[in-house]
């Protein structure tokens, strides 16, 4: 069965230039593929992408302000919080005809778990 993509415009100019930048950086792009398919924390992303850890919560602050990752928390046995992070986009498209600049992307399903 074909499934039908609902892709959403961004019509905001502001919010297109967040965006922009945030496709231009490398380790944005990184974490937001990273997150697609299951929420994971700060240090799996750190590892798994052999990004600074410095470098991913300042990225995930980012993406997060942008509305472009979703956050859950909870607190594990030792009785610490601990955070989870995933993709809110599967995809985020661009045209630039140098006048104007069309952004739109594809909303990230949830899990069904």
């Amino acid at each position: 069965m074909q499934e039908l993509v609902q892709s959403q415009k961004i019509v905001d100019d502001e919010r297109k230039q967040v965006i922009l930048e945030i496709l231009a950086d490398k380790y944005c792009k990184q974490i937001l593929h990273n997150t697609l398919e299951k929420p994971k924390s700060a240090m799996e992303i750190s590892n798994e992408k052999n990004i600074p850890i410095s470098t991913v919560y300042r990225r995930l602050q980012t993406l997060y302000d942008a509305k472009l990752l979703a956050i859950s928390g909870s607190i594990n046995q030792d009785g610490k919080k601990y955070f989870l992070y995933k993709s809110k986009v599967k995809s985020i498209s661009l045209k630039c005809d140098l006048e104007v600049t069309v952004v739109e992307f594809v909303p990230n399903k949830p899990n069904d778990d």
